[in-house]
């Protein structure tokens, strides 16, 4: 019987994170991915999928639960400030996947003038052909 209880917590407690838990396996997919693979493309996308993650984190931290949005109008009563999602979280991660996108489009740029350089993607290949 007590075993099914700590079950059930368990449970409870991946379901009320599970938010994080995907930040978590996103943020490593895309740091193993930027770092193990030899092909430049799929660190692009590696990064690209680690900007996502962290973009998700700071959405979680920043959610509450029955908040409402910080517009107040002029004859409205005296609202208590812990009801009111703060905005300067989705403000900053609308910067950040501006930057994002920018970051991912000049990686992409550069990863094609390097193709034309030397025909590959792959990071030996380059490397062998830079003394060339």
């Amino acid at each position: 019987m007590v075993a099914l209880r700590e079950d059930c917590k368990l449970m409870e407690n991946l379901v009320a994170n599970f938010n994080y838990i995907i930040v978590v396996i996103l943020m490593m997919i895309g740091l193993w991915s930027m770092l193990a693979q030899k092909n430049l493309i799929k660190k692009c996308i590696g990064m690209a999928i680690f900007q996502t993650g962290i973009i998700l984190f700071f959405i979680s931290i920043g959610a509450k639960k029955g908040a409402r949005v910080p517009i107040i109008p002029n004859d409205a009563q005296t609202i208590p400030v812990d009801q009111l999602a703060n905005p300067l979280t989705q403000i900053l991660m609308l910067t950040a996947i501006v930057v994002g996108v920018a970051t991912l489009g000049m990686a992409l740029a550069l990863t094609q003038k390097i193709y034309r350089q030397h025909a590959s993607f792959d990071e030996d290949d380059i490397l062998k052909n830079q003394g060339k």
